[in-house]
């Protein structure tokens, strides 16, 4: 009898596993649009002392290219919109949103295009690329991993750290660190 309910026990646990089955890079070769459903892009911004806030964007385009027979050729393109920034606080929203940061009024994108794709292993790669905020530019490194491909739909986590201060916006420094980072869910339908 325990060895039935540890068995359908089992059974029950295999059915909760994630829709998306681990894939590799190879498998994934095609174009894809950045669906904000499924996605997210999120910040984190600490403080001395401790705590610090985070924050997300709402508004986001973008394509993925994965080229199976050249990783290198592969592409990522990303546009952000800055006004859509939120925190869960208004007025800290309203200042990320002045010119005392993103000046989204006068920079209304941030942007980024890939130069080099190196894949670091079967699911994984290292994008650099430009990244253009507030009308400047500076070559950036992400990491992402492949979190799953389905139906045409995947899945990417994407990590990186991108110091303020290089695109004018380093008010608050040093109480809030320089270094922002980045933990952003990408999914994409091929097209």
């Amino acid at each position: 009898m325990y060895a039935r309910i540890l068995g359908l026990a089992a059974f029950a646990a295999c059915l909760a596993m994630p829709v998306f089955a681990a894939v590799a890079l190879s498998d994934a070769a095609g174009s894809y649009t950045i669906s904000p459903a499924g996605s997210s892009i999120r910040f984190t911004i600490g403080k001395a002392g401790g705590g610090g806030f985070d924050g997300a964007f709402a508004r986001f385009k973008g394509t993925i290219r994965i080229d199976n027979s050249d990783v290198g050729r592969s592409a990522v393109n990303l546009t952000i919109y800055p006004e859509s920034v939120g925190t869960g606080q208004g007025r800290i929203d309203a200042f990320l949103r002045s010119d005392a940061v993103f000046d989204a009024a006068n920079s209304p994108e941030i942007k980024f295009r890939s130069t080099s794709v190196k894949r670091t292993s079967d699911t994984t790669a290292l994008v650099t690329g430009q990244l253009t905020a507030r009308g400047k530019t500076f070559a950036e490194k992400f990491t992402a991993e492949l979190g799953g491909l389905k139906g045409g739909t995947i899945k990417f986590h994407v990590t990186g750290k991108v110091l303020r201060s290089r695109y004018g916006m380093d008010v608050g420094t040093p109480i809030y660190s320089n270094v922002v980072n980045f933990d952003m869910t990408l999914t994409g339908k091929r097209g």
